[in-house]
Formats: C-alpha cells, sequence, structure tokens
C-alpha cells in the first residue's frame, strides 16, 4: 500500500543481559546489588538463570537474589 509505514516490532529478546552476566562471571568482577527495599550486597555472580542471581560473598553466606527484587547492579572498582 503507498503512503504506509511499516512498524517494526522490537525484538523480544536482547541476550544483552546474559552477555553481562556471562562477562560479570568469567571475569570474577565484583559487583554492588541494590534491592527494591534499598538493602545492598557485595560479592561476585557466580551462577544466574530466568529468574534469579547467585551472589557469592567472602566470610557470609551465598545468597539466591530474584530478580524482581534487585534493583540495579553495578561494578566495583
Amino acid at each position: 500500500m503507498p503512503g504506509k509505514i511499516s512498524q517494526a516490532k522490537a525484538p523480544d529478546q536482547t541476550f544483552e543481559e546474559v552477555k553481562y552476566l556471562r562477562h560479570l562471571i568469567d571475569d570474577r568482577v565484583p559487583v554492588r546489588v541494590r534491592l527494591s527495599d534499598n538493602q545492598e550486597v557485595d560479592g561476585i555472580v557466580e551462577f544466574y538463570d530466568a529468574t534469579f542471581i547467585r551472589i557469592t560473598r567472602n566470610g557470609e553466606p551465598n545468597l539466591f537474589l530474584f530478580k524482581h527484587d534487585i534493583k540495579y547492579l553495578y561494578e566495583l572498582s
């Protein structure tokens, strides 16, 4: 049809989260995770799946954090 604008649908999954988490695991990058209740947890991402990540901590118990409870995370220098 002339004049019709095509609207491409955005992809459902870009896999950028998977690549980033893989980088954190492979390079053992220390991170700080801010939870939705504003608690913060420091550690190394050891494992992830579709619903949670596992944080390994020095001298403290390891944690499984549900992704829906994570506000954000960032790398510690």
